[in-house]
């Protein structure tokens, strides 16, 4: 059992920064991956990042790239989503989950809600 709380988002205008979080909590495993990800109004959800937790290594959607930057903090058991250079259609309501290394991700927040201004 896993639980994830995110927080951090908020109202940022186009070509600022904001950093979200994600409190990780409960049972975790060796295997696990972390990931981001977003869905705006009338759109499915979509992948952001990912980062497998034990290793670090990262994997960033095209879309956000060079952007947006997934970590860890693993002596405080936090996910982070470091925004950058933010667009109009990085509004979303941003998730955080977690999964078992080849399985689904099966854990998730509630959310925490990004508006990028013009």
């Amino acid at each position: 059992q896993v639980q994830l709380v995110e927080s951090g988002g908020g109202l940022v205008q186009a070509g600022g920064s904001l950093r979200l979080s994600c409190a990780v909590s409960g049972r975790t495993f060796d295997n696990y991956v972390m990931g981001w990800f977003r869905q705006a109004p009338g759109k499915e959800r979509e992948f952001v990042a990912q980062i497998y937790w034990s290793g670090g290594s990262t994997y960033h959607a095209d879309s956000v790239k060079g952007r947006f930057t997934i970590s860890r903090d693993s002596m405080k058991n936090t996910l982070y989503l470091q925004m950058n250079s933010v667009k109009l259609e990085d509004t979303a309501l941003y998730y955080c989950s977690a999964k078992s290394f080849g399985s689904t991700w099966d854990y998730w927040g509630q959310g925490t809600q990004v508006t990028v201004s013009s």
